[in-house]
């Protein structure tokens, strides 16, 4: 009785330890995909942060390619041509106020963040491993990409993360994230792509690169996973 017991406690402890570990992976362009932007001043003009914002997942300049399993980031671009985003650095501009075109430098820093969040506390108090592969990466110095996992409490007023650079190959990123102090009140965890750079004139990005990313498609994924699942039954019985 003891060793059935301990057999059992010693059971109960392994699946415990291993649901304390979860793997995510890249979805395609069907998954709950996220956008938000932080913008900031270049570093010339003090580099300070001038505003958050939700963002749409086509301003991000990203483009999902499902056919080929993979998804590429380009710099940022902004379509207003204002002096808010742009300088008049080639001095052709019509108007001053609005030198935005091709070949005008861009005036922030932009700093694009396509993310999947889970708010439900399925990761909350879990070591969570992000998992893919960045199939290039051909960015100049103006701009960076990163891999990141990120823990926010409820109210995004404070957040744990784990953040890498974008280098061609596999990767994985791990992060032991908290409990929640109220389970009725969730936090939040990310985990995503960053991109990082001053904002380029829409028919200027060619120049500066991009980095691309594979993507698994989640619901096939899931179908064989469970059918692999029904075979193992099977044989089992």
């Amino acid at each position: 009785m003891r060793r059935v017991l301990a057999m059992t406690v010693a059971l109960l402890l392994a699946a415990s330890s291993a649901q304390a570990q979860v793997t995510v992976n890249v979805p395609q362009s069907d998954a709950p995909w996220l956008g938000f932007m932080n913008v900031f001043e270049l570093p010339e003009n003090g580099g300070g942060f001038v505003f958050p914002s939700g963002w749409g997942i086509p301003d991000l300049t990203v483009q999902f390619d499902d056919a080929n399993n993979k998804m590429t980031f380009s710099p940022n671009t902004i379509g207003d041509p204002n002096e808010f985003w742009y300088q008049n650095t080639t001095g052709t501009a019509p108007d001053p106020v609005n030198p935005g075109g091709p070949g005008q430098r861009g005036n922030k820093v932009m700093e694009a963040n396509l993310f999947i969040e889970v708010a439900d506390n399925s990761l909350s108090g879990t070591t969570v491993t992000f998992e893919g592969e960045i199939l290039s990466n051909t960015y100049t110095d103006a701009h960076e990409g990163f891999i990141f996992i990120r823990d926010f409490a409820p109210d995004f007023s404070s957040f744990n993360e784990t953040i890498i650079p974008v280098v061609p190959g596999p990767f994985s990123l791990s992060l032991a994230t908290l409990a929640p102090a109220d389970p009725m009140n969730p936090r939040k965890v990310q985990y995503g792509f960053q991109s990082v750079g001053e904002n380029v004139w829409i028919t200027d990005t060619a120049p500066f690169g991009n980095f691309m990313v594979a993507t698994i498609p989640e619901p096939a994924t899931l179908s064989l996973l469970g059918f692999g699942a029904v075979a193992l039954l099977r044989r089992r019985r």
